[in-house]
């Protein structure tokens, strides 16, 4: 992977910041250039638009995540595959905040350029916990339900490692994963 100049490395963490507290719609290039402490013509010399910008952050934290979903999978079998899966997204949701936050705002939106990227990153992340899947369904289960056990999962990694951050920040990461991790088990009763 190129090394990302200092200049360029500065805009991406302005403008993750500042997504992340204001979204994207919210943020200007000219508020990004002054957070980065660079002209604005900086921040179009390195990015030609906002779109641009903020496609390149992320896209760029869709493919971590998949990649860390991918070597997380690797590391076990069973249901111990997910529980790795799910407690690797929760430390990267914990190292990286403001990205998670943008993350969920934006990773469902269909009206932004970079949507189709997006998508296509989504899909090699949810493919992650589709193949974790693979050895504990049923085999006449189908693509689609696999892909919605995915969804399911990943969504309630994302959503609920931002509801412990933001209202629980307090509790160990064990504890969160742990919770979450339940609710997957097959453990609820019906009471």
């Amino acid at each position: 992977m190129p090394r990302i100049s200092a200049t360029k490395q500065a805009i991406l963490t302005a403008a993750l910041d500042l997504g992340a507290l204001h979204g994207i719609s919210g943020t200007t290039m000219d508020e990004v250039a002054e957070r980065a402490g660079v002209a604005k013509g900086s921040v179009y010399y390195n990015f030609a638009s906002k779109d641009k910008l903020f496609g390149e952050l992320l896209t760029s934290g869709v493919s971590t995540l998949s990649q860390t979903l991918h070597e997380a999978r690797l590391a076990a079998t069973g249901f111990a595959c997910i529980e790795g899966m799910v407690t690797s997204m929760l430390t990267l949701i914990a190292d990286n905040r403001a990205l998670a936050k943008l993350m969920a705002a934006e990773i469902f939106r269909t009206d932004r350029v970079w949507q189709e990227s997006m998508f296509t990153l989504r899909r090699e992340a949810l493919s992650e916990f589709v193949a974790a899947l693979d050895p504990l369904v049923p085999a006449e289960t189908g693509e689609d339900a696999r892909l919605f056990m995915a969804g399911g999962i990943f969504g309630a990694t994302l959503m609920g490692g931002l509801e412990w951050l933001l209202f629980s920040p307090d509790k160990p990461a064990t504890d969160v994963a742990e919770a979450l991790l339940f609710t997957f088990s097959g453990r609820l009763t019906h009471g």
